[in-house]
């Protein structure tokens, strides 16, 4: 008979969320990381939330575990409505067997103050190497000693000791060997899908595949009939990497399908949508828009979602000339860029600036042009200190992150934007020296070509803009 695996379940966001007490932006992907390695360690099956294949609503399996699960790693950072309701049905349903995990900004809600939570360092991106192995070390011990003792840490239970925890019956991990619930939920991409038992009752045949069915051309692209919520959103961002919008869209629609309200979800749809060349432009952006709304860019503090905000309307003003569009444009890059000193804003910010600056200088408005001009000096300066810090961040990160090797790639991209962020200001700081440093660093790097045909095009036009300024300004 096969042994069954202890298992835990991790209540956790994905992906990139921000805490919007403090506006910082936090990779949970990464936090994960770190807990699954500590888990399996102590001999556990470990699975979140995306990575259960499942039909239907993901309700279901995920109350199943809630319950039944041998331990619960509930995550709380980000202030995560979600996590911190599935913390409670656990508490409900459970007297014991529980962590509760937070970054150490997190703030304690009056309602926690009797709960311990134990606390994590998080740079953001990553998990610095000494404080994940501190962590991992932490988890395992205390792993060991909760599943020995089933002590009490509900505080349900320990508030009403008389509460018996309720029963539906035989546990998900008696009914079914984890280890081949895992199998199916971890299917390797590609892996055929093993035909069914013979049945005695004859069955009706399967609709034959319409070429337009969504369901086929996901399958189709991640070469896996029924992936999980994980390997659709993994593969999604590889495919915007390499700059396959159209497949993003398709695959990211799926993930939107499964988790509709997910902020980063419904930020990289918008993002693809206007990329995707498969479209007219106005189209693409109308489309992209409206996608956007639904994370009420007129009010959020999300830079994330501002600075996509702010870049459709930069190319509706590219499109059509509409000054409120480059307004709005203004308006999403300043508030982006001032709330969390997000340097992707405050580039941009500096940039359309100069735009309204010189279509001002045309239009007569001279007071008007000269305080644009001068705001986009200031906001350049800002950017050059907030980049600079954040390189030296990047650089210790990348010495100092267990998962630097295997994320190379990925944070060679990073450091890639931080320097091109660092060129763009120096350009339009007249740094000739400085702009001439970041564009020998930028050039040599490995990165795909769009990034650097991206960073040619964009240093160009903002001296194209700059030169026809002081022409004008020369001439008057």
């Amino acid at each position: 008979m096969t042994s069954i695996k202890p298992t835990c379940f991790v209540v956790q966001g994905f992906g990139k969320k921000t805490d919007y007490t403090n506006g910082r932006a936090l990779n949970l992907d990464a936090s994960y990381e770190v807990i699954k390695m500590a888990v399996e360690a102590a001999g556990l099956a470990c699975i979140r939330a995306d990575e259960i294949v499942h039909s239907g609503t993901i309700d279901v399996p995920m109350y199943e575990r809630l319950l039944n699960a041998d331990l619960v790693i509930a995550d709380l950072s980000t202030y995560n409505v979600n996590a911190a309701f599935e913390l409670g049905v656990r508490y409900a349903l459970k007297p014991f067997t529980t962590i509760v995990l937070a970054e150490e900004e997190f703030k304690n809600p009056f309602d926690l103050g009797h709960v311990v939570i134990r606390r994590y360092k998080h740079l953001g991106d990553e998990i610095g190497f000494k404080e994940a192995n501190r962590l991992m070390k932490e988890l395992q011990d205390a792993i060991s000693i909760i599943l020995k003792n089933n002590q009490t840490d509900s505080p349900v239970y320990t508030y009403l000791p008389e509460l018996q925890p309720p029963c539906i019956g035989k546990k998900l991990s008696q009914e079914t060997d984890f280890n081949e619930l895992l199998l199916k939920e971890f299917k390797p991409q590609g892996t055929p899908t093993a035909p069914p038992a013979a049945s005695a009752t004859p069955q009706p045949p399967s609709p034959a595949p319409t070429g337009n069915s969504t369901s086929f051309e996901v399958a189709a692209i991640v070469g896996d009939d029924n992936p999980s919520a994980k390997i659709l959103l993994d593969t999604a961002m590889e495919k915007m990497n390499a700059s396959k919008f159209e497949q993003a869209c398709t695959l990211l629609k799926a993930v939107h399908e499964i988790r509709p309200t997910d902020t980063f979800v419904i930020q990289q749809m918008a993002l693809a949508t206007y990329k995707s060349k498969c479209l007219p432009t106005l189209e693409a952006l109308n489309k992209a828009k409206e996608i956007l709304k639904t994370l009420n860019p007129e009010t959020t503090n999300n830079p994330e979602t501002l600075g996509l905000w702010g870049s459709i309307h930069k190319r509706y003003w590219d499109e059509n000339h509409d000054l409120n569009d480059l307004n709005e444009a203004i308006n999403a890059h300043e508030r982006g860029f001032y709330m969390k000193q997000d340097t992707y804003n405050g580039i941009n910010l500096a940039f359309l600036l100069n735009v309204r600056a010189l279509h001002k200088l045309k239009s007569g408005e001279t007071d008007e042009s000269i305080a644009d001009n001068i705001i986009a000096k200031r906001v350049r300066q800002d950017v050059i200190r907030y980049a600079s810090a954040q390189l030296n961040d990047m650089t210790v990160e990348e010495k100092t992150s267990p998962l630097a090797t295997k994320n190379q790639d990925e944070l060679t991209q990073k450091r890639f934007w931080v320097i091109a962020t660092l060129h763009e200001a120096a350009l339009g700081s007249g740094d000739i020296a400085a702009a001439q440093k970041w564009e020998n660093e930028a050039k040599v790097m490995p990165v795909p070509d769009w990034m650097q045909d991206t960073r040619h095009k964009q240093g160009a036009k903002l001296q194209a803009l700059l030169s026809e300024y002081q022409t004008l300004t020369a001439q008057r």
